[in-house]
């Protein structure tokens, strides 16, 4: 159609976020029903086991549901134990079902399942809604361990951070990040590892969370003539502060800590915005001395955090018949076997 109106491409665009936004509503509205009918059947079965029904009675159940709502999912008699099992769990540990019913079914059965502590199931279920983690990812990271991983983190944030949000700066960060997904040699440089890094960018995002903006590689710093190059540098959004991130191949030293206290320095004195949070640093270093690392965090003046990275890649022998990235995606766009 000609002479379309000025504001017309603006207007369909408002439209389109309007009516994606009503798609993704109508759809988290749908999803918690569904969690919170789970939880009352898994009331409903748990109050009858109580009261005498037996297995062979919840297996008639079970036939009866699936024989009235047929093509509909999750009501085998395994289901309806599962339904059972995570009401009672929820009951007894007071975990809300509003917060349980931001997730779906399947992300509540997997941290269920595999988590047994109280701390640890309200971890998985609040990262999985914050971050938006698939069950795919969400598994990965249960098996990774990230609850230990972020309450092991050493920084000196207990006496450069407020205390009232000393709780939301520790959860963002890990004392150990799993880097398998970038495919490097065990032996490697840090310009190797930085490339990698940059390479994967997306994926580098997704390992250190979505809040996480990508600014710049070898970010440039200058004073009295002189030139500074921070690694990694991003911007997180809900802390509202820069983040430089420091490579290290090698084991950490205490010098690491101090160039890493200067940047920082540098940037709040020339690159921070005035209503910016204080800039923050993560040294990432291939392993450390907890007890050097505890030291030497008592002589920075910025908040700071040191971690290690590590792989968890398939033994050669294994691998090497595995297809890799790019060979994958060819078989899934062709639809060819490996």
């Amino acid at each position: 159609m000609n002479n379309l109106p000025i504001d017309y491409n603006q207007t369909l665009l408002d439209l389109k976020e309007k009516i994606n936004q009503a798609k993704y509503e109508s759809f988290k509205s749908v999803n918690k029903e569904h969690i919170l009918m789970n939880l009352h059947i898994g009331k409903v079965i748990s109050e009858k086991l109580k009261l005498g029904w037996g297995k062979s009675v919840i297996d008639t159940l079970s036939k009866d549901l699936q024989a009235e709502y047929v093509g509909l999912k999750g009501f085998s008699s395994r289901s309806l134990y599962r339904m059972k099992l995570i009401f009672e769990e929820i009951f007894e540990f007071s975990i809300s079902p509003q917060l349980v019913a931001n997730l779906p079914w399947r992300h509540t059965d997997l941290i269920f399942s595999k988590v047994k502590e109280l701390e640890k199931r309200l971890f998985y279920i609040q990262k999985s809604i914050e971050r938006g983690w698939s069950r795919g990812v969400l598994e990965e990271e249960i098996k990774f361990d990230s609850y230990t991983k972020h309450l092991n983190f050493q920084s000196n944030f207990l006496k450069t951070i407020d205390e009232k949000n000393l709780v939301e700066y520790r959860l963002e960060f890990k004392d150990e990040y799993d880097l398998s997904f970038l495919e490097l040699e065990e032996t490697h440089t840090e310009r190797q590892l930085e490339n990698a890094l940059v390479d994967n960018i997306v994926k580098t995002l997704g390992q250190l969370g979505s809040d996480f903006s990508f600014m710049g590689r070898q970010f440039r710093l200058e004073l009295d003539e002189k030139e500074y190059f921070i690694d990694l540098l991003f911007y997180h959004r809900r802390l509202k502060c820069m983040i430089a991130v420091e490579l290290k191949t090698s084991e950490f030293k205490p010098e690491h800590s101090q160039q890493l206290n200067w940047y920082l320095h540098l940037l709040d004195k020339t690159i921070k915005y005035h209503d910016d949070n204080p800039s923050l640093g993560i040294l990432l270093c291939k392993n450390k001395s907890k007890i050097t690392v505890e030291y030497a965090l008592e002589l920075v003046n910025h908040p700071m955090g040191i971690s290690t990275y590590s792989y968890s890649q398939l033994p050669e022998e294994i691998s090497k018949y595995l297809p890799n990235e790019e060979e994958l995606t060819r078989i899934l766009s062709s639809g060819l076997e490996p």
